[in-house]
């Protein structure tokens, strides 16, 4: 491979697009005598000659323009490059987000339109998966930052985590299991009726798996989705008891009710995570800013 300099390619395109040395000199901003060096320096490393030179005018030869067919689109692409480079400085750019459909329902919403006003052009692009998924996304480079449960082992020593809400986990019934309104109900008296919960690809189905081990229960449930507002469209009909976090719970929510329960729940957080050690965009790191401890209490 012959070891050529970028800039020697730049004079050949501009006095290959001009067939014109002194007009290419102005657009380089260099002298004609430069460029004349150049493109001699350029022949001599690829051992063709690339321009007809007369008094009159200048002429590809048929090496010069094979070799302009193939200068011009990359050119084209630095150019375009450098185009979009400019414009992430002015616009921001773009951001990734991993989140879940739920956390972008109930959570995310907001701060995506206060983003969106500040920074109109920029793009954004969200990517819906469980909280065990977008921390693989993560670790692949595939987003910029993820919004996921805690705590969440998938997450690797180079992720920086920023603590956002804390939640708790609920237990909801329909009428169909009206008898129980008003109990506390231990987890050994739970798992007698049918549990509707998220399914094995959630940090919330093993979250509640390792909460009845603890309590030496194993827990089989009736049904496992990937959708938190069907589970409690199903426990509004009657399939069961589902396993929900509170912020998915309106005060206005009909047809079901909050069990209450002998054992405590811990609660969970939500965190923003990120690759520490890979730059983020203008975009990301404005994002980023509205999660920081003093950007939340000016909120």
């Amino acid at each position: 491979m012959i070891d050529i300099n970028y800039e020697l390619y730049k004079v050949f395109y501009h006095v290959a697009s001009t067939l014109n040395f002194s007009e290419a000199s102005k657009q380089l901003f260099i002298s004609q005598s430069a460029v004349s060096q150049s493109i001699k320096t350029l022949e001599r490393k690829l051992d063709q000659v690339l321009f007809i030179r007369s008094t009159k005018k200048v002429q590809l030869t048929p090496e010069g323009e094979i070799l302009m067919r193939h200068i011009e689109p990359a050119m084209n692409l630095i150019r375009k490059g450098e185009a979009q480079l400019l414009e992430a400085a002015t616009t921001g750019g773009q951001i990734r987000i991993g989140a879940s459909d739920t956390i972008c329902r109930y959570f995310l919403i907001p701060y995506l339109k206060r983003f969106h006003k500040s920074f109109p052009n920029a793009h954004i692009k969200v990517i819906n998966q469980t909280s065990v998924k977008c921390a693989e996304l993560l670790k692949n480079g595939l987003v910029d930052l993820i919004i996921v449960n805690y705590p969440n082992n998938y997450l690797g020593n180079t992720v920086s985590v920023v603590k956002i809400k804390r939640f708790q986990d609920r237990f909801i019934a329909g009428d169909a299991f009206d008898e129980l309104r008003g109990r506390k109900l231990t987890f050994r008296q739970l798992i007698r009726y049918p549990i509707l919960m998220l399914d094995k690809n959630s940090t919330t189905n093993e979250f509640l798996h390792q909460l009845f081990q603890q309590h030496q229960l194993d827990l089989v449930p009736e049904i496992e989705l990937t959708s938190n507002d069907l589970l409690i469209d199903l426990a509004r009909i009657g399939l069961g008891i589902a396993f929900v976090p509170d912020y998915c719970i309106s005060d206005n929510t009909e047809g079901i009710y909050v069990l209450d329960t002998k054992e405590e729940l811990p609660q969970r957080e939500l965190v923003l995570a990120y690759n520490e050690h890979l730059p983020l965009s203008r975009a990301a790191q404005e994002f980023l800013s509205y999660f920081k401890p003093e950007a939340q209490s000016a909120d």
